[in-house]
């Protein structure tokens, strides 16, 4: 434990130790692009030169062109064996209507040059503000992207063309499919009940056996897990759990504490009766060189997903020696099965109960969730727990003026580069992407170069077949079409870390346009609190995606996925609607996009979304964060 050639003492008991790698992953941040600040209001950047440089245009013309036939229908022009005077006095008789004509021309060619040079500068000036947000300082702002424009990337452009003609076609059609709601009743059936307390509760030891200290690595959701795991682990071993800690990355930048995050008093107060918990170390163990004496525990030393009895049998003696001990990382190490009910439901209580974000963060979120709905929504037990007194409320007035949605769906879209290059798939962007992907590996990934080096790697096609590949936007999007969201569906996307930029968002937005994030939403004043503060900012994503109508996945490994829906889960009293695609199944249908009929894609996607909604206990295993569904942490009613 701890680095080479440290001096340590001897433990009281030897341990295996697995040692396992933490890939950090580099961010690419996106900026308000073209088409994003005309969507605002309403107007598409390519309107005008469709308008007045189309079709409609050299219609136009040829009607006024229709005014210079003859009786006969012929049109009227100049030719060979017609005499110079008629035609003189043909000139003559019509000079009025030919200027006319040409006037009418000039003035058509001067407003369509105008609308290119209004579009233009508005494209020049969104180009300007993708230079600037590459400053490290612009992190995060707005919605464009850091990559250069490059063309747009289809990969299915029949599927695309007949999702737009049935979303045309349901335009003013009433909704014969809602998945706007829980499909399964017995969904509601499931209440929270996590922090009841029972007669078999274990409640807090007569005497410490030390203090557990943890240094939690990753982003917000690692270490929303590591908290509650390490609360259990307290637990399990009679120690006082010191306030955690977060590590500082050079990958996310963000110097963010508990207390900068979540309610320091709150968390004690609805965890005592459970746990003690102290803000810091007492002076005389505060002095100690924790890694010297041997407690220094790193995730090298302890296997992920651990047992209870590696934590009594390797963690306990150095507990009891030195009366501290500190993990370090602690990335996933408490396993989910076997584990004794009384710590499944400490788990549960801690991540539905305890964990509150601070005043700051309610603040901006309820303001962000009333900016997305505009119209006046019923107050949920999910708001009540995510915003707490800062619950949005709409006046009368505000209502019934509002324009804009009284729901929204909230989508977290993970295509961004780490996931896409980590997959080794192929995307359709070419040998420029293939490149480009390879040259991010070998910077991020050598373990994964190395590895390939000595194995034989899997085809991108077969990957793709076996649901390992992220889903593209324009997948998503096609998805989204085949259940029957409507065109004018607003979308909250989350994270806005998107690979390839405005190249992929195109297929997505030309059937989604109301596509809204927290920097286009929020203004960068109301932003600048927390400018450079990534965990505080996924807060707000956090707390839009869960009080959302819909949420949408498109990974469900994901950590902010999986803690978002089963948020939803939990407090959602059935009426809190989650689409999960299967990867594998998905590739299997969009494999046939060539052929397929659009109806027969809309059966196949429903029945996989509907399969993934249906109400299951959670299995042996399965993380109770994401599946709260079960006699440890949810109450059936009957």
């Amino acid at each position: 434990m701890g680095k080479q050639g440290s001096p340590r003492s001897p433990r009281p008991m030897s341990q295996n130790s697995n040692n396992s790698s933490l890939f950090r992953m580099k961010d690419y941040h996106i900026i308000r692009s073209s088409s994003d600040s005309l969507g605002a209001s309403g107007i598409d950047p390519s309107i005008g030169r469709r308008i007045l440089g189309g079709e409609n245009y050299w219609n136009s013309k040829l009607v006024l062109l229709h005014g210079l036939k003859d009786d006969s229908g012929k049109l009227i022009t100049p030719c060979k064996g017609v005499y110079g005077g008629k035609r003189h006095t043909w000139f003559r008789r019509n000079v009025k209507s030919l200027a006319f004509l040409f006037l009418l021309m000039a003035f058509f060619f001067l407003l369509d040059s105008l609308m290119v040079s209004i579009f233009g500068s508005m494209n020049l000036h969104s180009s300007s503000t993708t230079t600037n947000s590459r400053d490290p300082e612009a992190k995060g702002e707005g919605l464009g992207y850091v990559h250069e424009e490059r063309p747009t990337v289809q990969m299915y452009g029949r599927l695309l063309n007949l999702a737009s003609s049935a979303l045309a076609e349901k335009e003013f059609k009433q909704d014969s499919l809602n998945y706007w709601k829980e499909p399964y009743p017995q969904a509601s059936k499931w209440k929270p009940c996590a922090d009841r307390k029972t007669p078999t509760s274990l409640g807090k030891p007569e005497k410490s056996n030390g203090y557990i200290m943890v240094s939690a690595n990753g982003g917000l959701n690692q270490q929303r897990v590591a908290i509650c795991n390490a609360v259990a682990v307290a637990s399990l071993l009679n120690a006082t759990l010191v306030l955690p800690k977060f590590l500082y990355s050079n990958v996310w930048k963000d110097p963010s504490q508990f207390g900068d995050i979540y309610q320091e008093d709150y968390f004690m107060r609805i965890l005592k009766d459970d746990i003690d918990i102290v803000k810091e170390l007492p002076p005389h163990l505060k002095a100690l060189d924790i890694e010297a004496i041997g407690s220094l525990i790193t995730d090298s030393d302890i296997e992920k997903e651990a047992k209870p009895d590696d934590y009594v049998r390797s963690v306990l003696p150095i507990l009891l020696q030195n009366r501290v001990v500190h993990f370090l990382g602690f990335g996933n190490r408490l396993g989910f099965d076997p584990l004794p009910p009384d710590l499944q439901k400490l788990r549960c209580k801690c991540n539905f109960h305890a964990l509150k974000f601070v005043p700051k963060i309610q603040e901006v979120g309820s303001l962000l969730i009333k900016r997305i709905r505009k119209h006046y929504a019923a107050k949920r037990q999910l708001d009540k727990q995510l915003l707490g007194s800062f619950l949005p409320s709409i006046s009368s007035k505000e209502h019934n003026a509002a324009k804009g949605p009284s729901k929204y769906l909230a989508l977290h879209l993970r295509f961004e580069e780490d996931m896409v290059a980590y997959s080794l798939c192929d995307f359709g962007g070419g040998k420029h992407e293939k490149r480009e992907l390879q040259a991010y590996r070998e910077v991020h990934f050598p373990l994964l170069i190395e590895r390939l080096k000595t194995s034989k790697p899997v085809s991108p096609a077969e990957l793709r077949k076996l649901g390992r590949c992220p889903l593209t936007p324009e997948e998503a999007a096609l998805v989204l079409g085949a259940l029957g969201f409507k065109r004018e569906t607003y979308i909250y996307l989350a994270g806005s870390h998107i690979y390839g930029g405005s190249s992929r968002m195109q297929p997505f937005t030309s059937l989604y346009p109301n596509l809204v994030t927290k920097e286009t939403l929020l203004t960068p004043s109301e932003l600048a609190p927390f400018r450079n503060f990534s965990s505080q900012l996924a807060a707000l994503d956090f707390i839009a995606c869960a009080t959302s109508d819909v949420f949408a996945m498109t990974d469900s490994g994901s950590q902010l996925s999986s803690l978002v829906s089963g948020f939803r889960t939990y407090y959602g009293d059935g009426q809190a609607p989650t689409l999960r695609p299967n990867k594998k199944r998905l590739a299997a249908i969009l494999s046939e996009n060539s052929t397929i009929e659009w109806n027969v894609f809309e059966d196949r996607v429903r029945k996989m979304i509907e399969e993934g909604q249906r109400v299951r206990v959670r299995g042996s295993g399965r993380s109770i964060y994401r599946q709260p569904r079960c006699p440890e942490c949810m109450c059936r009613s009957q």
